[in-house]
Formats: C-alpha cells, structure tokens, sequence
C-alpha cells in the first residue's frame, strides 16, 4: 500500500514563524526571516540569515567546502559545524548542523530531531476499529478503542491504551527516540528477536495528546489485522 507523499519544493520557502537556538543556555540564533530548504525529502532544514546569529557563535574555519547547494564556508560552533553561503540564492544564509546546538524553537515550542515541514499533516484520530497485533502468532495488543495516528508518507500507526497491551510479551528497552511532530518517546519495548517493536510517548506535543500513555506498534515488524482484515507489511521504517 503506498500513502501520501510530502511536496518537496526545489528552492527556499519562507518560514513565517520565529525561529530560535539555544546552545549551553544562551540564545545563539533568533530570527524571523529563515527559509526551509530541502536537502532530502521528505523534510526540509532551516537556514537563518547570518546577521541573526549572535556575535561570536560563528568561528570561521578559513575551509571551503562543496555542501548540497554549492561551495560554503565552513564554520565551528562549539564542537559542531555550520556553513555560509556566500553566492546564489542562499547568499547570507547559514546552515547550522542539527546537534551543533542544545536546543531548537518554533517560536516557544521545542522542535526535536528536524524542522517540521509544512507540507506534511500529522493527525490523530480516535477509532473503534477492531486492531489486533500479533508476532509468531502471539497477541500482542487487541482493542477496539485505539488512536490512529496519520502522518504524510507513513503507514498508519496504531495506540493501543496500555490496557489492552499483553505486556507479559514484551520486554523494556533503553532505547529512546524523539520525533519533530510527536515529542520525545518515553518507552520502548522489544518482542522476541523483535527489538524495539513497540513505543510510547507519555508527554507528547499539544497536537498529539490522545496517544499520551499509549503503545504503538512498528507495523513493518508485526502482524496487523484491521476489522479481521490482515495488513501487509509496509517497506517504512520510522516511528
């Protein structure tokens, strides 16, 4: 089955919102006149005029490098990196490295992992659907309440209330993940040779709150039927 794809443009789109980074506690960049560029689909990155990014955060490493969109130059940000350029329709932006901060903003709202992209919708919607999860034949979550979560260019995932999860089955994981839409994970649990099958957020962003407390399910490690109905495993690998 395939889904929706993102809408990948191919030069700078505004960002109308304010953008902000925060590294060891310090504003180093604020602006409102970033741009989202797409390096690879299906989401974009920002790049943020050098004038709004705090004096001295920037060291300039004197290296030329050969990046997506052309020769830049290379900057230090702490132990991270960055890049200018100075030519094209990019001329006076910057490109920081995702983790050459500690933290990143949406006017106040923390964005994990990427920029948001625009053109892709995240929704979840409560069903009475009959999901059931399986693996080698054991029943690993069965509800007719669950949360369905669409996200552009993902399979469906499915929230099961914790009450309907056969967690005898399942074995706690210390893996940890965050997603730009959905916040920081809280838990994840593996199934047999299955590791790292299923997953929760406990504190979700706004947008997300009914599958607070929830368990999902990988769908491309285990059996899914919908109403009876067997689904195919999907090729996707993302939560």
């Amino acid at each position: 089955m395939s889904y929706p794809e993102s809408i990948v443009p191919t030069g700078p789109v505004p960002v109308p919102r304010r953008i902000r980074a925060l590294h060891h506690g310090e504003v180093v960049l604020d602006t409102l006149n970033a741009v989202y560029v797409w390096e690879f689909p299906p989401y974009p990155q920002y790049y943020v005029p050098a004038a709004d990014v705090a004096d001295g955060v920037l060291t300039d490493t004197g290296e030329t490098r050969t990046f997506h969109h052309g020769d830049a130059r290379v900057m230090q940000v702490g132990s991270g990196t960055a890049w200018q350029y100075d030519e094209g329709e990019l001329a006076g932006l910057v490109r920081f490295e995702w983790d050459a901060v500690d933290s990143w903003f949406e006017e106040d709202e923390e964005v994990f992992v990427h920029p948001r992209n625009p053109y892709s919708r995240v929704d979840a919607l409560k069903s009475c659907r009959h999901v059931q999860v399986s693996l080698d034949g054991v029943v690993l979550a069965d509800s007719t309440s669950t949360v369905i979560v669409y996200e552009t260019g993902l399979p469906p995932r499915y929230y099961f209330p914790r009450t309907a999860v056969a967690f005898d089955h399942l074995t706690p994981s210390e893996t940890r993940t965050a997603c730009p839409y959905k916040g920081r994970t809280t838990g994840y649990w593996s199934a047999g040779e299955a590791a790292d099958v299923a997953w929760s957020y406990d504190f979700p962003t706004a947008p997300l709150l009914p599958v607070s407390g929830h368990v999902a399910f990988l769908n491309e490690k285990v059996d899914l039927t919908i109403d009876g109905v067997p689904v195919e495993r999907p090729v996707t690998h993302f939560s």
